[in-house]
C-alpha cells in the first residue's frame, strides 16, 4: 500500500548524492521532516542541503526506532547496493517510507511498494502496482494496469503505457516509451531514449528505436 504520508517519524536517508537532494526535496514538499542522513564514514558532520550526515551504515540500528528510513542512493544501473541496505534496515527492525512528491499525481487505485520513492510530477495511474523499493523519477509515466517490480528505476520523463510488465530490477532511461502491453524481463537496462515496442524475454541491455539488444542509437 501506498504510504499515505502522514506519519508523524522523521525520515533518515540513506546515500548522500545527487538522488539524496532530489528526495529531499520530494520529502519536503509532502510535509515529512528529514531528520539527517546516512553515508560514508567520511562525510559525517557534512551537510546536504542543510541536514547533517548523521551516521554510516553500522549507525543505522540506532535510529530504527524512532526514524522511518528512505534509500537515497541511486539505481546507478545496479540495484544491489539499494537491495542490500533494505535488507540491513529491515534486519534491524526498521520501517520503510514511501515519499511521493507533492506535484505527483499518484491514483488512489494504484498501489507502492515500501521504500519507493516517485518524483515531482510523475503519473502512476489508476490499477497501477509498483513494487519494493523503486524509483519512479520526475515526470515518468505509469499508465493503467501497469506492473513494475521490486527495485526498478524508472528515469527522467520516461513513460512506461498501459498493461505494461516490468521485470524486478530494470533500469528504464531518461525519455523511454514502452508500448502499451509489452513484457520486460528482470534485470533489463534500457537506453535513454528508446522505444520498447515488443516483448524483451531476456535480461540484458537494450538502446535504439526501436529497442534491440546491445545496439546503441
Amino acid at each position: 500500500m501506498c504510504d499515505d504520508g502522514i506519519s508523524s517519524r522523521p525520515l533518515i536517508l540513506v546515500g548522500g548524492g545527487g538522488h539524496c537532494k532530489s528526495v529531499i526535496e520530494a520529502a519536503e514538499s509532502a510535509g515529512r521532516t528529514v531528520y539527517g542522513i546516512i553515508d560514508m564514514p567520511e562525510y559525517v558532520g557534512s551537510r546536504v542541503l542543510g541536514y547533517e550526515v548523521v551516521g554510516s551504515d553500522h549507525d543505522i540500528p540506532k535510529f530504527a526506532s524512532e526514524c522511518d528510513f528512505v534509500v537515497t542512493l541511486g539505481f546507478i544501473k545496479n540495484p544491489a547496493p539499494r537491495r542490500r541496505l533494505h535488507d540491513l534496515i529491515e534486519a534491524c527492525g526498521g520501517k520503510l517510507a514511501t515519499v511521493v512528491a507533492s506535484t505527483a499525481s499518484v491514483s488512489r487505485h494504484a498501489s507502492l511498494g515500501e521504500g519507493t520513492v516517485v518524483l515531482h510530477h510523475a503519473s502512476v495511474n489508476a490499477g497501477v502496482r509498483i513494487g519494493k523499493g523503486c524509483i519512479v523519477n520526475t515526470q515518468a509515466c505509469v499508465e493503467h494496469d501497469a506492473v513494475i517490480g521490486d527495485y526498478c528505476h524508472l528515469s527522467t520523463g520516461s513513460i512506461v503505457n498501459g498493461d505494461c510488465r516490468i521485470g524486478a530490477e530494470t533500469f528504464v532511461g531518461s525519455g523511454t516509451v514502452v508500448n502499451n502491453g509489452v513484457k520486460i524481463a528482470p534485470g533489463c537496462i534500457i537506453g535513454s531514449g528508446s522505444l520498447v515496442i515488443r516483448d524483451i524475454e531476456e535480461s540484458g541491455t537494450y538502446y535504439g528505436v526501436p529497442a534491440k539488444r546491445g545496439v546503441k542509437s
